[in-house]
């Protein structure tokens, strides 16, 4: 008996095996679960082929988090397929070239729109989806990346992490009367595709393990994995519209 037996879960953001998502899934299904990946547009494709790689290759499924007819045709997918669904990951998230860099100020509205949408608005999207299908309580975790201060280029996609974070808050006051849970895992850096577009990620990586008191390794995601899956499961059933921070402590000191 794992973790997450008998649970069925929605991982969405596999992009590669060095993907957070990824080591999510895999996680998942060694605990237990039963998982569907979800992909978009051109990565699908991407999603598709590292869906193999998983120990129990899974179905995966179309959903633009921006297209209201993929998130219904999901939900209709796995109502037939489970009936049920107990817990989703987000691991969503995009900001065009223009919110990113070196010039906070060059971004324009239509563009900071887009991050917005697609790396915050998308968690209440998620919600929409698959809140009908958590007849007996569930949990929503996102991704996160602590954003008590700004961070050399991250600029809009750190506004978009700030609004992901009271977005979890509102979304754990308006779902806990169901038995819905909803957190966050403010995760170290790590080298994922998704690392790789932000200008300037060396940054981080050069203080991250020197900082932390716990040190951190950019390569291994293992522990961001154990966070999510634990906050999926049935073993944090008093917590919701928190931030845990999977960082090496990184954010709790100063210098």
């Amino acid at each position: 008996m794992g973790l997450l037996s008998g649970k069925n879960i929605v991982i969405t953001g596999v992009l590669t095996d060095a993907s957070l998502a990824f080591g999510v899934a895999k996680l998942a299904q060694e605990e237990g679960a039963q998982i569907v990946l979800t992909g978009a547009g051109r990565a699908l494709s991407l999603t598709e082929r590292v869906a193999r790689k998983l120990p129990t290759p899974p179905d995966v499924y179309e959903l633009d988090v921006t297209v209201p007819e993929h998130l219904a045709n999901v939900r209709e997918i796995l109502t037939s397929k489970w009936g049920r669904v107990d817990g989703v990951l987000h691991a969503i998230g995009f900001a065009p070239a223009s919110c990113l860099g070196d010039n906070f100020m060059d971004a324009p509205w239509e563009d900071v729109s887009m991050a917005m949408n697609i790396s915050t608005y998308s968690l209440k999207a998620l919600a929409d989806a698959f809140v009908p299908l958590m007849t007996n309580g569930g949990s929503l975790v996102g991704l996160d990346f602590d954003n008590t201060v700004a961070w050399p280029a991250y600029n809009w996609m750190g506004v978009a992490k700030s609004a992901l974070e009271s977005l979890n808050r509102y979304l754990a006051k308006e779902l806990g009367p169901q038995g819905i849970r909803c957190n966050l895992v403010a995760a170290g850096p790590i080298k994922t595709m998704a690392a790789k577009s932000i200008p300037g990620f060396a940054k981080f990586e050069d203080v991250w393990s020197e900082r932390a008191p716990l040190g951190w390794d950019v390569y291994d995601s293992s522990a961001v994995a154990k966070a999510v899956v634990a906050l999926l499961s049935d073993w944090f059933p008093m917590t919701t519209g928190e931030i845990v921070h999977v960082d090496g402590g990184f954010h709790a000191v100063a210098i």
